[in-house]
């Protein structure tokens, strides 16, 4: 469905426009009838010649309402930009063209009403040449010019067709399977609840779906949909929407808000953005200012950091860092537009660029002005490289919401991109949020990184076996399930070792000095004379120290059963073997029928048995052990 707005100075007769083509009149307020004058957004619909139902927004036209027309106007498809014949351009109709041309909204129609109350000719050419002079330059140059009387219904046919002519070559509006709607107006209706309207974009919304409202992030679930008027089980990106819902108050939401699917969308204080001051600022951009932020429906302060340069006059192009006073929901590619809190005016605007910056930059940093560069120009592999870059690791659905592409077209380029062996996948899942990728370069500084750590430590602790895998990933900025991917992957690689809670490097051995050899033969000698009762770990370390004992524990010539009791390899395979036996013609063994036999005390019985409990060979029935699995 398409959406079609107004823009206008105010009295140049825009909602009788609509109420003409619709015949429903979208002033709904009592004061806006009474005071003729839109203050709020008013809705209507209807059809063209060839049957497409649209929508129109009308949007108030008076300088104290620009904020309301603002959080209308940034979701449509086409405008008509319309002039009063007998008063011609002003100085509000100049205002909505520049708001329009910040929005980029190219395609559009000039509307001349009032067509009736004007008997000269030649002013009408005048008025009609001054609309084609004031639109050069802007996004709306191409605009054809229709002359209307919504009072005799002259031009109103023809103006119908263009319409419908200037739509059929708008392409459908893309399902980005994140579907979010700014919320314009909230209300409740009796017997129904909450209600909230808006323009739904990049998504669908079905009944009973569960639904987040952000920036808040309360949730409630999706009782009616509605457009215009029609009730829809399923509701597709573009439609003017109207949806009812549970579990959510009409104090839970405010206009500006978004309503999306819950782990979709984050809000941010922090934006990044180009900015283009119009021709007419009434003052130039200074570092540090505060202006006002209108973004989609939401409208907030904000300090704006100029980034390259000291300042911006009137017609200039650059970038900047939007330091927000209120969180606000936006993707990569939304349109936004500046406007003095007092007194008011629209200076600027221009496109968001990155959703999450991840700091304050310097700002003359020319690495990051060249990055802001490439995100302008906008092409597809520098949009997910530059997004790998700043995530580090990361899954399809996150990648999706920054660079603002649809998941086939995402799909599409990281399959270019992991052919040309720039994107590794560490793991794929139908689940976009589960699957998991990294640049190779990102690839290449974190195993680096890790590298790095492991030898180090190998380095300080030689007769470690390794480190443990939580000090490991202490240095790296990585979840857990990335970790144990990145561990995984390398392990593969045969770049490095896991095994239980230790980690070491691939090319890691332990090696003991002659003299450690001559005290560690000296210590293995009784734990061959003794082989039940052997000296325990207190004994151990005493007389080795314990680099050196745990050099032989890292290196399996001594195994350790508990935290306190050390055997033998081979005595272990011996006393394994009779506990095996000893239950296979028993059914079962007792800690007293172990100790007995092997004649040693009640520590290193117990320290075994519950030795071969911990690794799944025995199961402990009350005081005895039965065979969990039967081992050769």
């Amino acid at each position: 469905m398409h959406i079609v707005g107004t823009a206008g100075h105010v009295d140049h007769g825009k909602s009788t426009l609509i109420s003409a083509l619709t015949g429903t009149n979208p002033d709904r307020l009592k004061e806006e009838i009474e005071r003729e004058m839109t203050i709020d957004l008013g809705f209507a619909s209807m059809a063209l010649p060839g049957g497409e139902t649209i929508g129109i927004i009308d949007v108030p036209g008076h300088r104290d309402f620009v904020g309301n027309m603002l959080s209308g106007i940034g979701g449509i498809d086409a405008v008509l930009l319309v002039i009063a014949a007998n008063e011609g351009v002003s100085a509000q109709t100049r205002e909505h063209l520049a708001i329009l041309d910040l929005l980029e909204i190219s395609r559009g129609l000039i509307v001349l009403t009032k067509c009736d109350l004007v008997t000269d000719s030649e002013w009408l050419e005048l008025v009609e040449l001054e609309a084609q002079e004031v639109v050069e330059g802007t996004s709306l140059e191409n605009a054809q010019v229709v002359r209307v009387s919504a009072q005799t219904g002259e031009g109103l046919d023809e103006l119908k067709l263009k319409l419908a002519e200037l739509l059929t070559e708008i392409p459908q509006k893309r399902d980005l399977n994140r579907p979010r709607l700014p919320v314009d107006r909230v209300f409740t209706l009796s017997g129904f609840g909450t209600v909230v309207t808006g323009t739904l974009l990049d998504g669908s919304f079905s009944l009973g779906d569960e639904v987040i409202c952000l920036p808040g992030g309360k949730t409630g679930r999706i009782r009616g949909l509605q457009n215009h008027n029609r009730k829809l089980q399923k509701v597709s990106p573009g439609y003017r929407t109207a949806i009812n819902l549970n579990n959510l108050s009409k104090e839970d939401i405010n206009r500006g808000d978004v309503i999306a699917l819950p782990a979709t969308y984050k809000p941010t204080t922090r934006l990044d953005a180009s900015i283009r001051l119009i021709r007419d600022a009434t003052t130039e951009l200074k570092h540090n200012m505060s202006l006002k932020v209108f973004a989609g429906a939401s409208e907030t302060l904000a300090r704006v950091r100029l980034l390259g340069v000291e300042s911006l006059a009137p017609g200039e192009e650059g970038f900047v860092q939007l330091e927000l006073e209120e969180p606000l929901v936006a993707i990569r590619g939304d349109h936004y537009v500046l406007r003095l809190p007092s007194p008011a005016a629209t200076i600027g605007g221009g496109v968001i660029l990155d959703i999450q910056p991840t700091r304050r930059y310097r700002r003359f940093d020319e690495v990051t002005l060249t990055r802001l560069e490439q995100l302008r120009v906008g092409k597809r592999a520098d949009l997910v490289m530059q997004a790998l870059d700043r995530l580090n690791v990361s899954n399809l659905a996150a990648l999706t919401s920054h660079t603002s592409l649809s998941e086939a077209e995402l799909e599409n380029q990281l399959t270019e991109l992991e052919d040309a062996g720039e994107v590794i996948f560490l793991s794929k899942h139908p689940n976009p949020t589960k699957t998991q990728l990294i640049s190779t370069q990102s690839l290449q500084s974190i195993t680096k990184q890790i590298l790095t750590t492991l030898d180090e430590f190998h380095q300080k602790f030689p007769l470690k076996a390794g480190i443990s895998r939580e000090l490991l990933k202490s240095g790296a900025k990585l979840t857990q399930e990335q970790f144990d991917l990145i561990l995984g992957l390398l392990s593969h690689q045969g770049k490095l070792v896991e095994r239980g809670t230790l980690v070491w490097a691939a090319s890691h051995s332990i090696l003991l000095t002659p003299q450690q050899e001559t005290r560690a033969a000296s210590l293995l000698e009784k734990f061959t004379q003794s082989p039940y009762s052997p000296p325990d770990v207190t004994e151990a370390e005493a007389e080795l120290g314990l680099d050196v004992l745990e050099g032989l524990i890292a290196t399996n010539r001594l195994i350790r059963v508990s935290d306190v009791v050390l055997f033998l390899p081979g005595t272990i395979d011996v006393m394994k073997s009779w506990v095996q036996e000893a239950i296979q013609v028993s059914g079962s063994v007792s800690l007293a029928q172990f100790r007995d036999h092997f004649q040693t005390s009640r520590k290193y019985a117990a320290a075994f048995l519950e030795y071969l409990d911990s690794i799944g060979y025995t199961l402990r029935k009350g005081d005895v052990r039965v065979l969990r699995t039967i081992k050769t």
